[in-house]
């Protein structure tokens, strides 16, 4: 089968490539790399602009005045350029509604020839867009990445990024996708919570993981417990990483003889994710109700993962208790609380790490996921 995979996100499609590769499967990845994170594609989007300070103070100056986006610009021609070579694929899978990252009518123009040569068409959501931000917008329905702009509107400019998925031209293209496309999956449960009842979801498939590519060291607490917490200034807010620091602040006052940590802040990915090598602890987010990508890699590693571990996680994997991950809450006292649990009981430690590494064996291996990927593509 030929396959086509558009957009990247935290390594996802990357390691979704790898499992159809070794199942014996012809695959393409086109992507920008996202961002920082410099992930590998076959075909890479390269924005000029960003590369230079100036460039990109005239490109916000732009945006602010005239409501033109060079960089999005610059994604669409090279797409546009690209086109010719992304023909005759068996299935086309999209990242994300946005994901060439061009503005949303030269999307719909861009898809509309992508999908004419082309026989089969999916929108894959691990992050957000119009469905997912206007339910994390409703607080009835739950905690999410959104919570912090909830609770206090003055923090709009920081979230534009995702409340532009509401406004006129994205809705437009959501329908645009949503019409054309044959149907769509969901990575993990927060996006599955806000995509159950859409009538052309076909079910959360776990995000791929490479376990070939981690090694898995069991944990032998033998000196000092060591703690990771790896920031994204750009999504630091939407991931609670200011209760993990408060928290982290009240922990090394206490246990300063017993615990080491470690804080970076925007590491490009091949650097983060040897940075929490030596980590017992990993601290990832506490808005979600299911593990990111990086807790995913981290858990693989047989890491201790504060991240999210709701109810319905468990509930979807039939776990009875929950001994893979430290369900993280937007609360300090109980992220302290926790924390200094597991400084008492190092024990716990070297027994969740083992657990944490067969979970993902076990429900997100990569060749197993992308198996999973081959068969709901053939069904639809």
């Amino acid at each position: 089968m030929r396959i086509l995979l558009i957009g990247e996100y935290s390594r996802l499609h990357n390691s979704l490539k790898e499992g159809l590769v070794a199942l014996g499967h012809q695959v393409t990845l086109v992507s920008s790399g996202d961002g920082l994170k410099q992930f590998e594609s076959d075909f890479l989007l390269i924005s000029k602009i960003k590369k230079y300070k100036l460039f990109r103070f005239l490109n916000k100056l732009s945006i602010k005045f005239l409501g033109v986006d060079f960089i999005k610009t610059e994604y669409a021609n090279q797409f546009k350029k690209l086109l010719p070579k992304l023909s005759n694929f068996d299935v086309v899978q999209l990242i994300n509604e946005d994901a060439i990252g061009a503005n949303p009518k030269q999307s719909i123009k861009l898809y509309s020839q992508l999908f004419k040569q082309n026989k089969k068409a999916f929108l894959l959501c691990c992050g957000e867009d119009y469905t997912t931000v206007n339910y994390f917008l409703n607080p009835e329905n739950g905690y999410s990445v959104l919570s912090p702009y909830l609770k206090d509107k003055r923090l709009k400019h920081t979230f534009e990024f995702s409340l532009k998925y509401t406004n006129k031209a994205y809705k437009n293209l959501h329908e645009y996708v949503t019409h054309n496309i044959n149907g769509i999956i969901c990575s993990d449960i927060d996006y599955h919570r806000a995509f159950k009842d859409n009538p052309k979801y076909l079910g959360l498939i776990p995000n791929p993981i490479n376990t070939d590519l981690l090694d898995f060291k069991p944990i032998k607490i033998e000196d000092k417990i060591n703690i990771f917490h790896g920031i994204n200034s750009t999504s630091s807010l939407k991931k609670g990483a200011d209760f993990f620091t408060e928290a982290l602040t009240i922990i090394k006052s206490k246990y300063a003889n017993q615990i080491s940590i470690t804080s970076t802040v925007d590491l490009p990915y091949k650097k983060y994710i040897k940075s929490y090598d030596k980590a017992h602890i990993v601290l990832d987010q506490v808005y979600s109700y299911d593990q990111g990508y990086n807790a995913l890699e981290a858990m693989a590693k047989g890491k201790i993962i504060f991240t999210g571990a709701e109810k319905e996680w468990l509930e979807y994997y039939n776990l009875k208790e929950n001994t893979v991950a430290i369900n993280a809450l937007p609360d300090v006292i109980y992220l302290v609380n926790t924390l200094e649990w597991l400084i008492n009981n190092p024990k716990q430690i070297e027994t969740i790490s083992t657990q944490a590494n067969a979970f993902i064996e076990t429900h997100h291996n990569y060749k197993k996921i992308a198996e999973k990927y081959l068969l709901t593509w053939s069904k639809t």
